[in-house]
């Protein structure tokens, strides 16, 4: 059997293999429906679900919300042949080897899969794809922004009051408050938004605006300074919550959307989130190029040699 009708039929197998594993987790017994409406887990004193704690994304949401095949790597560039499979990691991440490939997922859209993007954000996506190195916020250590900060591949932890949820991440030092009690608007936007929640029975219900435009992943998917989103977390067991977020935007998207996923308790008896101090990791990556003498632009390997020529790149109006 040839090379690439072998890969046409292992990737057929993994496609069914998928959908009767869609199936399956679709169809739940009595305890597990019992279950996906909370009814036992935990409670706080005033009897709401108690979402006290370290909790985390376990998906591949991060790299790309749209269900997508496993990639060479995050930057990939045309090999021999001329078909998306054969393309091969580009320079920025050939040395990563394995490790630095896009794990495949089914996604995390309901509905279609799809994204409802204008045709003019369409075409926007596509060129953030194309300049992710250049562009994504998280390589900079920018703050996330909701709703990827939840699907980050780090830890969060909430501290639930009768008033207010705060929600610390590992990820950038970034924070955010859902206020439950009756507060004015702020002054201006924040990536992580102005956040109001809500108890619909045993659902937080948060209803987030005044965003700043952000990504909501590594593949370019984005939105403006004039989304507007629901949030939802609505308790599985003590130890899982289902999590799903309506995205409205009518300056990028030609509807509301929406995705959802579990998050999942970390059960180490020492959990916490540890800082993940990324700012201080990137300033080479960012301003580099401003030293007089580089410090990274060579690497010698066993098997590869690097060099790194950079560009001075254009500095923003008012930057430092």
């Amino acid at each position: 059997m040839k090379a690439g009708a072998m890969r046409s039929l292992i990737a057929a197998v993994a496609i069914a293999a998928a959908a009767v594993a869609i199936a399956s987790f679709g169809t739940r017994t009595s305890g597990q429906a019992a279950q996906a409406n909370g009814q036992g887990a935990r409670r706080t004193a005033d009897g709401k679900p108690d979402f006290n704690g370290v909790w985390q994304a376990l998906n591949e949401a991060n790299w790309d919300l749209q269900a997508h095949a496993a990639r060479a790597g995050a930057v990939t560039q045309p090999g021999i042949y001329p078909y998306d499979y054969a393309r091969v990691p580009a320079a920025p991440v050939l040395a990563l080897g394995a490790a630095g490939g896009v794990p495949a997922s089914v996604g995390v859209i309901e509905g279609d899969g799809q994204i409802p993007y204008t045709p003019a954000a369409a075409a926007t996506r596509q060129d953030n794809a194309a300049h992710w190195i250049d562009r994504d916020p998280e390589l900079k250590c920018y703050v996330p922004g909701t709703p990827r900060t939840m699907y980050l591949a780090h830890p969060f932890q909430i501290v639930q009051g009768t008033s207010k949820v705060q929600i610390d991440f590992a990820f950038a030092n970034a924070a955010r408050t859902i206020h439950l009690d009756a507060v004015d608007d702020p002054p201006a936007d924040t990536a992580m938004g102005f956040s109001r929640g809500r108890w619909e029975g045993d659902t937080l219900v948060v209803d987030s605006t005044q965003l700043q435009g952000n990504w909501l992943d590594r593949a370019g998917n984005f939105y403006s300074e004039t989304a507007h989103m629901v949030e939802r977390f609505t308790p599985i067991s003590n130890d899982a919550i289902h999590y799903d977020v309506t995205i409205e935007d009518p300056a990028v998207f030609t509807r509301p959307w929406k995705i959802s996923m579990p998050l999942y308790r970390r059960l180490e008896p020492n959990a916490q989130v540890l800082e993940y101090p990324c700012v201080e990791f990137v300033e080479e990556f960012l301003y580099g190029d401003a030293r007089k003498k580089q410090l990274v632009k060579h690497w010698e390997g066993d098997t590869i040699v690097i060099d790194i020529t950079r560009r001075m790149r254009p500095r923003q109006v008012g930057e430092r």
